[in-house]
Parts: C-alpha cells; structure tokens; sequence
C-alpha cells in the first residue's frame, strides 16, 4: 500500500458481498436451531425489511419455540406486505385458533381456501383446513387448548 493509500485511508474497499442469511437460517431451522435461524431471519430482514418469505419463516421459528405472540405479529406483518400469502392464512389461522379467537380463525382459514397453494403436498394442508372450518362451523365447540403440533404448518418455504 503506498504512502497515499494510507494516508487517505487506503483503496475504497468492493461493495461488501450480500451474505445470503435467508438460506443460512433456513439451514439452521432444518437442523433444529431455531434460535440461530431467527437471528439469521432478522439479518435478512435488515437487507429486506418487507421480504414476505422471511417474515412467514420467522413465523415459522416463533411457533415452534412456543412464541406464539411474535408468530402471530410475523404473520399479520407478512400478509401486510402480501395479502394473498396462504401460507401466512394457514399458520395465523391454527395460532388465532389456538387462542380461542375463531372468527378471525376462520377469516384466515378461508382466505388460505381461495388461493391455496398448487401442488400435491399442499393437498393435505388443504384437506386439513377445510376439515377444521367446516368443523367450526358445524357449531361443535373446539378442543379447549388444542396441542399446536409440528406438522399444523406447512414446509419452510425458500
């Protein structure tokens, strides 16, 4: 480095390389680390403050480490900046059930309905769904604090 370089401060450095911490976190979430994977999901969030994806994934996290207020405030913060993100629908739906809140349950529930996802893995998210609305409108009252299990959301998404 020359006598210049140093006294200005040296070269301008390239523009730093955009660290991918969505798929970091994605990641660790696969192996169990959930807590890392929300540190990764927030960094990701620095670079794309309304990157819809991270916010569902962060939802996600939350619910599996039993934050169930911060999944909730994810969700209802992802489908501000999608509202047609059925994913987002499913998961809030189950958490608002898992509350006791059942009609905006099932304003998600039928929301995820209209535009479910296409594929055949998504089937059974949609079969599942449609069996609890039509169990809640049936008037027979929920399970008083359902067990909120795993396999209620579907795959992390990328």
């Amino acid at each position: 480095m020359s006598f210049w370089d140093r006294l200005t401060g040296g070269k301008p450095k390239p523009a730093t390389e955009n660290l991918d911490y969505l798929n970091e976190a994605l990641a660790l979430e696969r192996q169990g680390d959930y807590d890392a994977a929300l540190t990764s999901y927030r960094l990701a969030l620095r670079q794309r403050p309304n990157n819809h994806k991270v916010l569902q994934n962060m939802a996600i996290a939350y619910s599996k480490l039993g934050q169930l207020d911060e999944a909730i405030r994810c969700y209802r913060r992802a489908l501000a900046v999608e509202p047609k993100l059925s994913g987002a629908h499913y998961g809030l739906a189950f958490l608002l059930l898992r509350r006791g809140e059942l009609s905006d349950a099932a304003f998600h529930l039928e929301a995820f309905l209209m535009d479910p996802p296409k594929s055949a893995e998504a089937e059974r998210w949609v079969k599942h769904a449609q069996k609890t609305l039509d169990e809640m409108k049936s008037a027979e009252p929920p399970p008083s604090n359902p067990q909120l299990k795993t396999s209620d959301y579907p795959g992390i998404s990328e």
